[in-house]
């Protein structure tokens, strides 16, 4: 699960570095997709359930796990979900990052501040429930919600939502 996973931190930090004014999702999605397949990895959204490309990439408030297009073009002060997926050796690897094209606004980085803070506030109930033994998951989406209602959080955010990652895809949504 490690490699599948590193192979997908691969093809993101490539995407990140792409990310620029005038660059569509196609092009992003053909990135992810050579880095993918050079390390030997199979992308494991393409093919699934029919899903056409490698990644799925929503902008700004698109909704979530779009299909990457090439009229689809970043500007400055856009905000990119990018989510890719590779299976290496029969696991999957699975992650997601946003990312501003060019400067952000201080509504931007309001959203992008409160979702760092609640992500930590995650990882630091779930390693407190590792290291008790007693943790639960609902010990991690109350650290998340707790954050994000927070003075300086967003209470906009109505749901929260988790991808597994393993031997097998686990997903209910199309991506």
């Amino acid at each position: 699960m490690r490699a599948a996973g590193l192979v997908v931190a691969r093809a993101l930090e490539a995407m990140r570095d792409a990310v620029a004014p005038g660059v569509s999702t196609a092009k992003l999605d053909q990135i992810a997709d050579e880095v993918i397949l050079s390390a030997g990895a199979v992308p494991s959204f393409k093919g699934y359930q029919g899903y056409p490309a490698t990644i799925c990439a929503s902008v700004n408030s698109q909704v979530v796990h779009a299909i990457p297009s090439q009229a689809q073009v970043l500007h400055d002060g856009d905000l990119i979900s990018i989510d890719c997926g590779a299976v290496l050796d029969g696991w999957h690897g699975d992650s997601a990052i946003s990312v501003v094209v060019g400067p952000a606004g201080p509504k931007l980085n309001s959203l992008i501040n409160a979702a760092e803070a609640s992500l930590w506030a995650g990882i630091r109930a779930a390693a407190r429930g590792v290291r008790s033994g007693q943790g639960r998951l609902t010990d991690i989406s109350r650290a998340v919600e707790t954050s994000v209602r927070s003075p300086g959080g967003t209470a906009s955010w109505t749901a929260t939502a988790a991808t597994g990652s393993g031997p097998r895809c686990t997903r209910t949504r199309t991506c």
